[in-house]
């Protein structure tokens, strides 16, 4: 596995990581047993970047790579966030908390579940707009001073807070949805800046939430309980604007020999050796398929045909039900 630098203050990870949330919370059924073989699959195939959430479960995911982590701590690179609030009975309050006092207690919740002494990259998961960034990463820092946590991220943030944030503590990653399906960075500002910081950038999501796997083609298609029946991109006339585009980049994987999924991949690894993907599933089969993405070399002439098949802006529909929309790009 390639590896690739986050940021300027020393973190490297697998050119490719791996999202868990799926494993534990808002895609429908889950099973411990298979995503814990598919971790360590993960960790074997030298995947050994993980992602992470106290929110997602709350609190069981962590609780999952405990399991793997305590035998397998030395390979993993070990990503977690705070700030959608979880309150002391480990419920969604569906708020977003960036106290300090709050962070310490969330930082400490974290290190418990997961068995470790340290984390490695910690995000602030949503920004409070009640909080001013500066006090948030003025508590962050202090936590890598402690010896809590090694590197700093934010998550879905405007540009002008990623500034501000960097410069009270300096930031290693920045993770947005990013797919051929979302690309908002690329004319909000949020990529132009974490390039001009020296910041590196992880896309959450790269497949599109699995759109762009091809394997999605009905509602029906999502088990009960998955969020995406509640998604504005998979509902009605979106859909099947979405259904059209997504089948001609489905013609350019098919021409190449590749799968979907791959082609989806390898465009976003392609945006820059500073971009990190880090698709989740639950399944040794799909994270074999995904994996297999970082060889794929696209040509000129093929990101010219996906640039002409999905251009920015293309995807019908919001990314998130309207309450979502609502927590981004503060």
């Amino acid at each position: 596995m390639q590896t690739r630098a986050l940021g300027t203050q020393g973190l490297t990870v697998s050119a490719e990581g791996l999202g868990c949330m799926g494993m534990s919370a808002f895609y429908g059924a889950f099973d411990d047993t298979e995503s814990t073989a598919t971790l360590n699959r993960a960790l074997d195939l030298g995947v050994t970047f993980l992602d992470t959430a106290d929110v997602y479960g709350p609190y069981t995911n962590e609780r999952l790579l405990a399991g793997v982590l305590a035998a397998r701590r030395d390979e993993v690179v070990l990503a977690t966030k705070f700030g959608n609030e979880v309150d002391e009975q480990g419920t969604r309050t569906g708020r977003v908390n960036g106290r300090p006092e709050y962070i310490r207690q969330a930082v400490d919740g974290s290190l418990q579940r997961l068995g470790i002494d340290t984390i490695d990259l910690y995000y602030q998961h949503r920004v409070d707009p009640q909080t001013p960034i500066e006090e948030t990463f003025g508590a962050l820092g202090e936590l890598v001073v402690a010896g809590k946590v090694r590197y700093l991220g934010i998550s879905e943030a405007a540009p002008e807070t990623i500034r501000r944030a960097h410069a009270t503590s300096p930031l290693s990653a920045v993770q947005t949805e990013y797919s051929l399906f979302t690309r908002d960075v690329e004319d909000d500002g949020v990529l132009a800046t974490v390039r001009e910081l020296g910041i590196g950038f992880v896309p959450y999501s790269p497949l599109g939430r699995g759109f762009l796997s091809g394997r999605i083609r009905s509602i029906d298609d999502f088990e009960e309980g998955d969020f995406r029946r509640s998604s504005p991109r998979f509902q009605g006339e979106n859909f099947a604007k979405n259904l059209a585009v997504l089948d001609q980049v489905i013609a350019i994987a098919e021409a190449k020999g590749v799968t979907p999924s791959q082609l989806a991949l390898a465009w976003v690894l392609a945006q820059g050796a500073d971009v990190v993907p880090i698709p989740g599933t639950r399944r040794i089969a799909n994270l074999e398929e995904n994996v297999a993405a970082v060889d794929i070399e696209l040509t000129p002439e093929e990101l010219a045909a996906i640039e002409q098949a999905a251009p920015a802006g293309v995807a019908a529909g919001e990314r998130y039900a309207p309450q979502g929309m609502q927590t981004l790009n503060h």
